[in-house]
């Protein structure tokens, strides 16, 4: 067993909630931009500290006019905008508790979540939200309430309590302790119900506090600059939640976006021009992947792959150096840098706004090599990690001396410990109170202020966390190998085809892999081979065209070389016993609304093996005249040279 410890810079306050931030800086800086908000027009304008109080002073009169009281739930099913931000601290006001819905939600899981929590009152965005929730209503006899975004109601609510005095709102929030409940988070579930993380205030500050005050510097480009961030991770998941409350106690502009989409977000990225910006590796993923796919299109294949080449290399001496194991990039690295630097990596930094140094990257591990080509480039990417229970994050990389491919140090008031099996166990101020209603749950996972996470982890003797795997995750094939399938799943969707790698193998004879494809990459791959394709998926988050619904391209020879040599490469990584045999792509995407993905993008591994049961049988099926362990069958499947 292995443990550390870091102490914490901000322990917090014995009194108060999480609105007192709110009308302190109104109170302090009242002119100050706490936030940018887009207009019609699409340009943004700032507002003010005093001017966002007054907002949230007048929807908490109104919330408190129709009937909503201390202690009661009130769920949010928005995307990411302006009014769910203002909403949260209105209901904090006033002792109430948000709790967050995923826009893509399904009627059921909808009536699951506001059953489960007693919601009261719901707030949608829009009609088709408003439906969801009306497709269940009769079996939620507790919700009264409901009122739409894009009808009003933040306007309707301010005029319904215009009678209300403000002291009336300061009492409410005059009676919040650190230890009230603030919002009950429900985990995003890769098997079964999802259950609700109840977090308090106390939660919150402990965490928000102390990474901004460890991580302050990190906020600005250069001394001086005005810190800001443009956030476009989902309020539903709890690591965009985190950065609302720190952005607010931080005192850092924060503007939304509501939509992950290269054509939306990266005109306003450029617009809002953030200082740092906090991202999932999916979303750096494509960036990195538009940068290559540009290169490629106007014919710069390959000194863009030099580029890349020089960056990781330069941050790779950088992070040796750091560490006192090297004297970092030598005279003729630096020299090639310098020219890649106007040719290509301020390309890189202008997509994301110009002013960006540093991100913040969380809710899934990313490839080593993608976060040294972006610390080459001049954008340091500080991968952390954490749970819906710890508040966020739990551990992040120190920004003046990263590891690329951990997920850091504990974040300061936090102490991870390394279980005998391997499980990473935390305590922190950060670690919620326990499960909505669900004792036994608690039990299972909370002991003595310890929170077993279910993932498994290794700490090196510098103190920095990696990720190795989730405990119910591990294969143990029916020749008894046991193994994790995470790190040759991240190897093989390292290749830019590939968009989600699965590896199966449970009681079977040998580890095999279902692969879907990208289908804006593959239609890029086919435009650079003069082939015609028939419509590409938009964007960062594209919906799909039916691309990869031609059986004969995704059974394309060279398509399948491609796929296989990303497989092969991934091999390498592991024993003979432990490689992928054989692997089927298929004419599929895995996504939020079918179920296969988690809302925060974590495969649904149980759920997936179901909806492509007879694909995983037939990786594992045996044509007439083969062997018991052969990696061929008669259905499409293609074996691993060298693993027969």
């Amino acid at each position: 067993m292995r443990e550390i410890t870091v102490p914490p810079l901000v322990t917090a306050p014995p009194v108060g909630g999480l609105a007192d931030s709110v009308f302190d800086r109104a109170a302090e800086e009242p002119g100050e931009a706490a936030f940018g908000r887009k207009g019609p027009d699409g340009g943004w304008r700032d507002v003010t500290a005093a001017a966002f109080r007054d907002e949230v002073l007048a929807l908490a009169k109104g919330l408190l006019a129709e009937g909503v009281r201390f202690g009661d739930r009130v769920a949010v099913m928005s995307r990411t905008r302006y009014e769910w931000t203002l909403f949260d601290f209105a209901l904090w006001s006033i002792g109430a508790q948000p709790v967050p819905l995923y826009p893509t939600a399904s009627p059921d899981q909808v009536c699951w979540i506001l059953r489960d929590a007693g919601v009261t009152a719901c707030v949608v965005e829009h009609e088709d939200h408003a439906m969801t929730v009306g497709s269940v209503i009769d079996r939620l006899p507790e919700l009264t309430r409901l009122w739409q975004l894009d009808a009003g109601a933040v306007e309707e609510l301010a005029a319904a309590g215009a009678r209300v005095g403000d002291d009336v709102v300061q009492r409410h929030r005059m009676a919040l302790t650190p230890s009230t409940p603030a919002t009950v988070v429900y985990t995003s579930g890769t098997t079964g119900r999802p259950k609700g993380c109840v977090l308090t205030h106390a939660n919150f500050m402990a965490e928000a506090d102390n990474v901004v005050r460890r991580y302050e510097h990190v906020f600005r480009s250069r001394p001086g600059d005005e810190a800001a961030t443009l956030l476009f991770l989902p309020l539903a998941h709890v690591f965009g939640r985190m950065v609302q409350v720190a952005a607010v106690r931080g005192r850092v502009k924060l503007g939304h976006q509501p939509q992950l989409t290269s054509a939306a977000l990266l005109p306003d990225l450029r617009a809002f021009r953030p200082t740092f910006v906090l991202a999932v590796p999916y979303v750096l993923e494509k960036i990195f992947a538009l940068a290559r796919r540009t290169a490629e299109a106007e014919g710069r294949a390959a000194p863009f792959e030099r580029a890349v080449d020089v960056a990781v290399r330069y941050a790779e001496a950088v992070e040796q150096r750091a560490f006192g194991r090297g004297a970092g990039p030598g005279p003729a690295l630096r020299l090639r840098h310098q020219v890649f630097d106007r040719l290509v990596y301020a390309k890189v930094r202008e997509a994301l706004g110009g002013r960006v140094r540093h991100a913040m990257s969380g809710g899934s591990a990313m490839d080593r090599r993608l976060g040294l080509f972006f610390a080459g480039a001049g954008v340091t990417v500080l991968e952390g990690y954490g749970l819906t229970e710890t508040t966020g994050a739990a551990t992040a990389n120190p920004p003046e001396r990263p590891r690329f491919g951990s997920v850091g140090q504990p974040v300061p008031g936090t102490t991870v410990r390394i279980a005998g099996d391997g499980e990473v166990w935390l305590r922190g101020g950060q670690v919620f109170a326990g499960y909505l209603g669900d004792a036994r749950s608690t039990g299972a996972v909370l002991q003595e202020g310890w929170f077993a996470t279910g993932d498994l982890g290794r700490l090196d003797d510098d103190g920095y966390l990696s990720i190795t795997g989730r405990k119910k995750e591990i294969l143990v094939t029916s020749g008894g190998k046991s193994l994790s399938p995470v790190l040759l799943e991240e190897r093989v969707r390292a290749h830019p085809l590939v968009a989600h790698c699965v590896v199966v193998g449970n009681d079977r004879p040998y580890v095999a892999a279902l692969i879907t494809l990208d289908e804006e990459a593959v239609a890029h791959w086919l435009h650079m081979r003069g082939r015609p394709a028939p419509g590409t998926a938009a964007g960062l988050g594209g919906t799909g065209s039916g691309l990869l619904q031609d059986t004969e391209l995704v059974r394309d020879t060279d398509l399948e070389a491609e796929i296989r040599r990303a497989v092969v490469a991934a091999n390498t990584l592991v024993s003979q016993a432990e490689s992928i045999r054989t692997f089927r792509i298929l004419k599929a995407r895995f996504t939020v609304e079918d179920g296969l993905l988690t809302p925060s993008l974590k495969l649904r591994r149980k759920a997936i093996e179901v909806a492509y049961r007879q694909e995983v049988d037939a990786l594992y099926g045996r044509p007439r005249g083969a062997g018991t362990d052969s990696p061929w069958d008669t259905r499409g499947n293609r074996g691993i040279p060298g693993m027969q």
